[in-house]
């Protein structure tokens, strides 16, 4: 039974690999220090597979008061993961039997209250402790630079609207070959990771066709669904190959297989292209095709959905199966959201007195969820419009509620704001500290402020991007008896 799950794994691969809470092993440990970093959470995360790039939790844990942790996983091939602490990350390789001590420094961690950090990323500061030239990390790194070093310093002769000059990137492979030749002989991933990158720059600056590239990298291979350099670079070589038409099939032909969800003569039609002749390389590439699908206008969505999951039943390949039941879930989630029907999204938050609030308590109205800080000055003008209008809005519609939540990281701004400043006593209505909730944040889609949601009676969300409240909702919501058909998702 044992090496049946063990070669299942190795099967399955990268998809697999966050069997931390299935079989609870663990071989690989990142363990650190954190100057000033007690309580905090950190978040030890990965991706489910390169198609959908779905983030998956592998481990958890809070800094300890000596400012350490530990984190662990279970890999049995190089994998990126990455480490997160609120809104800051990470990301690396980490191979099986492998321990990381990391130490990450005296940090601004109020950096993300004077800069929006999805706009302007901000790395966390960690830092690898007693690794030697060899750790795989290094290699890459000391690869990139050496890449980009010749990049900028032939960034004409690269630059192919200046002209098309092949022998520089001719003479880019040689450097390659001659710096990292030897260097990554005993180490399967590093040399693979060379040349995936190398064959990624060629697809990228037009140099060789599809048909070449495949023949030199995909043509009688096993895939390497496991070698995320591999998958990266195979799904880039397909990507727009077939859901913008081929040769064979144009994108109207595309469309009507989706519509008559023929998935067997869809796939049967794509094999008479040579290049998608092997049945492996055919369904791999079908399924990027049917993600980009799913994400243009010009196919049905629901159709796609269809097709995806009856691509995934009738393969004979279990890496695909796993794929397919991954893309639908991602499909589904993403209908979900866009029909106002992604779930109930809850938290529980304090509010001034510290009296812990659940979103369901108002559950049966319409709540109107504002993320704010109260130091931002777009956050202060929809407050102040908010207090213009909630005497009327719930005179008028008692089942109307306004919930704020602050986002400032001290607590006492917000209870200062509201029971000591002028502007926060006209502000009578519900008022949550976010207590430190980075995941709950990343749940709400909060990247900016103010953010404002809107949830219906039934518990749905009404809008992609809910109005604020100075584009007019508090005037005219759909929660108006007359405009019953505004409830539907614009």
């Amino acid at each position: 039974m044992y090496n049946y799950i063990m070669k299942r794994f190795l099967l399955i691969g990268c998809m697999l690999l966050w069997c931390v809470g299935v079989l609870g092993q663990t071989n690989v440990e990142i363990a650190g220090e954190v100057v000033g970093g007690a309580g905090k959470k950190v978040i030890l995360g990965g991706y489910s597979d390169m198609l959908t790039w779905s983030e998956v939790v592998l481990d958890s844990t809070r800094v300890g008061a000596d400012g350490r942790f530990s984190v662990k996983c279970y890999v049995n091939y190089p994998r990126l993961v990455f480490v997160q602490m609120e809104r800051y990350s990470e990301s690396f390789y980490v191979e099986p039997g492998r321990r990381y001590d990391v130490y990450v420094p005296a940090f601004d961690w109020d950096m993300d209250e004077k800069r929006n950090v999805y706009l302007e990323p901000v790395a966390l500061p960690m830092e690898f402790v007693g690794v030697d030239s060899g750790e795989l990390n290094l290699k890459i790194m000391r690869f990139e630079t050496a890449v980009d070093s010749f990049v900028e310093a032939n960034r004409e002769r690269m630059d192919f609207r200046f002209r098309r000059d092949r022998r520089a990137m001719e003479e880019l492979e040689r450097m390659v070959r001659m710096r990292f030749g030897g260097e990554g002989d005993s180490d399967l991933f590093f040399n693979r990771y060379v040349e995936y990158s190398m064959g990624e720059m060629r697809l990228a600056m037009g140099l060789g066709t599809r048909k070449r590239l495949v023949e030199a990298y995909v043509a009688e291979k096993p895939i390497r669904y496991y070698d995320e350099s591999y998958m990266r670079f195979f799904l880039a070589l397909f990507e727009h190959a077939i859901s913008d038409g081929t040769k064979r099939v144009s994108q109207w032909q595309m469309a009507d297989f989706v519509e008559r969800g023929a998935v067997d003569a869809w796939l049967d039609t794509l094999g008479l292209d040579p290049l998608l002749e092997n049945e492996q390389v055919r369904e791999l590439a079908a399924l990027e095709a049917l993600k980009e699908m799913f994400f243009s206008k010009y196919y049905n969505g629901a159709g796609v959905v269809r097709m995806t999951r009856a691509l995934g039943e009738r393969s004979k390949f279990e890496e695909h199966r796993a794929l397919a039941e991954s893309l639908v879930k991602m499909m589904e989630r993403r209908q979900a959201m866009e029909q106002g029907h992604s779930g109930w999204l809850e938290f529980d938050l304090p509010d001034v007195e510290r009296r812990r609030v659940r979103l369901s308590d108002f559950r049966g109205k319409w709540i109107y969820v504002g993320f704010v800080r109260t130091g931002d000055p777009n956050s202060l003008k929809e407050i102040e419009t908010m207090a213009h209008f909630r005497d009327t809005v719930y005179a008028k519609h008692p089942d109307v509620v306004f919930v704020t939540v602050v986002c400032d990281r001290e607590f006492q701004k917000m209870y200062h704001f509201v029971k000591n400043s002028r502007r926060g006593a006209r502000c009578n209505w519900t008022w949550l500290h976010f207590d430190g909730d980075y995941e709950m944040l990343e749940r709400w889609e909060v990247a900016s402020y103010p953010t404002f949601v809107l949830i219906d009676p039934e518990g749905r969300r009404v809008y992609d991007w809910t109005p604020w409240p100075g584009e007019g909702i508090l005037m005219h919501g759909p929660w108006e008896k007359e405009n019953q058909e505004l409830r539907i998702k614009k």
